[in-house]
């Protein structure tokens, strides 16, 4: 399975208006695309940056699906008064989810590096030594990984159920991370929390 990832450094006013947007325009269109699997939209209202994930059954669906995305991506950036676009595409190797994310659910994503060629051996350890100890931390929801194999690189996106239990994750979170990244030589390049601000995933688990 895949997942296109459409991030967009908006205007922190506009966020609510970006959030109706992608509930009743952007997702109604989405769901009705060939191989559509589901939709996730993340909301950081201080800075206006939102990530938008769109998740396929295939890569074939995903890139069917350029075209009529590229579109409603031109009117989120211009409800959300974008700054910048960026867009990349991703195979879903890890979904693993505990119990449903409600409605104040919110979520941490960390971006990495991986030595060339050991993008697998990243998955296997993110699965076996990672994964087990995310889930004991205290409003664990669930959580998911995105690689992309050619460009070596990965992004994990852990949601919990409140801002309460980010926060109070946070240290847990920078520990955990810091071990794994130095045990698999990889470089984390950014990490970032947001609001959970909409989510309709159909995607089996994967862990």
């Amino acid at each position: 399975m895949y997942a296109r990832t459409t991030t967009v450094r908006g205007d922190p006013r506009a966020v609510e208006d970006g959030v109706a947007f992608a509930r009743s325009d952007l997702w109604p269109a989405i769901e009705r695309m060939d191989g559509c699997i589901g939709m996730s939209m993340l909301a950081d209202p201080e800075t206006g940056r939102c990530v938008f994930t769109s998740a396929w059954a295939n890569e074939d669906a995903m890139r069917a699906s350029a075209g009529e995305i590229g579109e409603l991506r031109r009117q989120a950036a211009e409800v959300l008064r974008a700054e910048t676009v960026d867009i990349a595409e991703w195979e879903i190797a890890v979904l693993h989810r505990s119990r449903p994310a409600g409605d104040a659910a919110c979520v941490r994503a960390t971006w990495v590096d991986v030595p060339a060629g050991h993008v697998d051996e990243m998955v296997d350890a993110f699965r076996m030594t990672l994964l087990p100890r995310l889930e004991d931390l205290p409003g664990f929801c669930s959580v998911s990984l995105l690689v992309d194999r050619l460009g070596s690189r990965g992004v994990a996106a852990v949601t919990y159920e409140d801002r309460a239990a980010l926060e109070r994750t946070r240290e847990q979170g920078t520990a955990l991370r810091e071990e794994f990244s130095r045990a698999m030589n990889s470089t984390i390049t950014e990490v970032a929390e947001f609001d959970l601000a909409m989510a309709h995933l159909h995607v089996p688990e994967m862990a």
